[in-house]
């Protein structure tokens, strides 16, 4: 039986600390894939005219090939070199709810992310992504600092 673990990225240090704890815990368990997601956040409730509609698709799309080519990809590549079977995912949407729907889509038994570095009044007002994720999550979330 295949065990897969999501990783999710945020381009920070703690992000960093849960793909250490992932290739750590990974090691202890055979046959683990590790699936690498990076949640750009997207809102979609805005009102735009058609040509802000057309200048927000492209910018979306140069978005997502920034996440890979600088996060994603050079996360995957060395999971792979270090011996890993691993993939990634980059996507728009709501941080926690994306990463929650890509992992149970992709069959992962548990998340892993680093802490929140949301601060101060946005955090009081809004929660952070790492909150929402662990208070919605349909499987365990591990945070790590």
């Amino acid at each position: 039986m295949t065990v897969k673990i999501a990783i999710g990225l945020d381009g920070t240090d703690t992000g960093q600390h849960a793909l250490t704890f992932a290739k750590n815990l990974a090691t202890m368990i055979d046959g683990c894939e590790l699936l690498v997601i990076y949640v750009i956040e997207w809102s979609p409730f805005t009102f735009n005219t058609p040509e802000e509609n057309e200048q927000r698709h492209k910018r979306r799309e140069e978005e997502i090939t920034l996440a890979t080519s600088r996060i994603v990809e050079p996360a995957v590549t060395g999971l792979q070199d270090a011996g890993f079977k691993a993939s990634g995912l980059v996507r728009h949407g709501d941080v926690a709810e994306t990463l929650n729907r890509l992992a149970v889509e992709n069959g992962a038994s548990q998340i892993i992310v680093g802490r929140s570095s949301a601060d101060g009044f946005t955090r009081r007002i809004f929660g952070s992504s790492t909150q929402n994720l662990v208070m919605a999550a349909d499987v365990p979330v591990t945070v790590v600092g």
